[in-house]
C-alpha cells in the first residue's frame, strides 16, 4: 500500500482501487482534542476538493477534504464513538472513510511522504 498527502492534510492509502482517507498527525496536533466527527453517507460521490467531513475539537471545526475524486464505499463508525481515536491514531485506526477512485491515476498527483514533510516545513 502507498500513502499520499494533500496540501489540506488530509492522507490518502491506495489499496487496489480503494483509498482509505483521513488527516495526517499533523493536522490533528493542530486541532487538538477532537471531540466530533461527521462523516459522509456511503455511496456519496465527490469531486477533489469537496467538503467530505467535519471534524470537530475543543479549538475549532475543520472541514476534511475528498483528497480525489470517487465515491465512498465505507465509513469508520467507531469516530462517532469515539471521536478521539483520531488524535490517538490518526493514520492507522482514525480513518474516516473509504473511497473507490473515479480514476486511479489522480493518486499520483499527491505528495509523497518526503514531499509533504517538505510542505510541513515550508509553513512551519
Amino acid at each position: 500500500m502507498t500513502t499520499r498527502y494533500s496540501k489540506d492534510h488530509e492522507y490518502v492509502r491506495l489499496d487496489g482501487e480503494t483509498a482509505t482517507v483521513g488527516i495526517t498527525d499533523y493536522a490533528q496536533e493542530q486541532l487538538g482534542d477532537v471531540v466530533f466527527v461527521e462523516l459522509p453517507e456511503i455511496g456519496k460521490t465527490f469531486a477533489k476538493g469537496d467538503d467530505a467531513a467535519v471534524v470537530e475539537s475543543v479549538k475549532a471545526a475543520s472541514e476534511v477534504y475528498a483528497p480525489l475524486a470517487g465515491e465512498v464505499v465505507a465509513i469508520n463508525p467507531e469516530l462517532e464513538a469515539a471521536p478521539g481515536t483520531i488524535n490517538e491514531d490518526p493514520t492507522g485506526k482514525g480513518w474516516f472513510f473509504k473511497m473507490k477512485l473515479a480514476d486511479p491515476a489522480e493518486f499520483e498527483s499527491l505528495m509523497s511522504e518526503s514531499d509533504y514533510q517538505d510542505f510541513l516545513k515550508s509553513i512551519g
